[in-house]
């Protein structure tokens, strides 16, 4: 156990039961029935492109859709494109140096070229809706990596790379909702994805914060993977972790997380109730692969998955997310 990590020992549930438990001295209950289509071994979903998950619900997400096609290859240019407010398809190309928090307004699809990089800054999407993000290799950031905040909905963060930067690769947080990480690769990095900035922000984030994360490779990153206060239901399936030296998921202040079909490798610490100072949310675990790892905390229940899903063998985790994870591994 980590110091100065608080936890509440809890009844572990399965699916689909209802549990009480005792979060910051109210009695609640919650209800979890996801019901996920097993994926056979011979047809993993490595070469799936397809958006599954929260940004599919609220009218789905469609980012720029047939809107004109603007390739950029300067920080300018790049700001520029990301801040009008028009519709727009924006295509990445070379290494673009930048510095600070570039603005992304509302139905914009970003896709990387060939080798695209954003080198030293990151993109903040406040308040907006129906944004794509995929292909794209971050480095090197000064703040955030991805800012997703100020109830922005309908977010879709695929394929992509996150490495070697100051704060969070993926950050959501302040009431934003419907929203996919998927099939991206965090290396070389501490804190990568947090959902929920503030144990004290419980009126804007309760009822909202609902992500789907699903495939994606934290490839020896430290922690947050994600850390998640209030969102309910949250959903973790098929990631792969491998050597993360902090922990896994942390479900905090009253959050409902759904860990299922995950692969931990080299990983004392899976998933937890509470971190730090953020009293304990509640966690329903199932049907993850251990390597040499702990076995994780989990507790009470989560309400129920909205959408349909395919949830891969556990076992055959590792391969298909090392296959298929992160910026060049598709065809954009």
């Amino acid at each position: 156990m980590l110091a100065g990590r608080r936890r509440l020992t809890l009844l572990a549930t399965t699916a689909g039961a209802t549990a009480a438990l005792v979060t910051a001295g109210m009695l609640t209950s919650v209800t979890a029935q996801a019901s996920p289509t097993a994926g056979p071994d011979s047809a993993p979903q490595a070469t799936s492109t397809a958006l599954v998950g929260w940004a599919t619900q609220n009218g789905g997400t469609t980012g720029g859709g047939s809107a004109p096609t603007t390739t950029v290859t300067s920080a300018s240019a790049l700001t520029s494109a990301l801040g009008s407010s028009s519709a727009a398809v924006i295509r990445v190309s070379g290494t673009i140096s930048c510095s600070g928090m570039l603005r992304v307004r509302s139905n914009k699809t970003i896709l990387g070229n060939s080798g695209a990089t954003i080198s030293g800054c990151g993109f903040n999407i406040s308040g907006d809706r129906n944004v794509i993000i995929r292909n794209l290799t971050f480095r090197g950031w000064n703040d955030d990596a991805i800012n997703v905040q100020e109830s922005a909905t309908n977010i879709w963060v695929d394929h992509n790379t996150f490495t070697g930067g100051y704060d969070g690769a993926v950050d959501i947080k302040r009431g934003s909702d419907f929203i996919t990480v998927s099939w991206n690769r965090v290396y070389n990095h501490d804190k990568s994805m947090l959902l929920g900035h503030s144990d004290d922000n419980a009126s804007q984030d309760r009822g909202h914060l609902r992500v789907t994360y699903h495939h994606n490779w934290f490839d020896a990153s430290t922690q947050r993977h994600p850390r998640v206060r209030f969102g309910n239901p949250v959903h973790v399936y098929n990631n792969y972790y491998y050597n993360n030296s902090g922990y896994g998921v942390a479900s905090t202040e009253g959050a409902g997380v759904l860990v299922e079909g995950n692969y931990f490798e080299n990983v004392d610490d899976p998933y937890h109730l509470g971190e730090g100072d953020s009293g304990p949310g509640t966690l329903v675990a199932r049907n993850n692969h251990f390597v040499n790892s702990g076995s994780g905390q989990a507790g009470g229940s989560v309400a129920s998955i909205p959408y349909g899903y395919t949830l891969d063998t556990p076992s055959s985790v590792k391969s298909i997310v090392t296959a298929g994870a992160g910026a060049g591994r598709i065809s954009v």
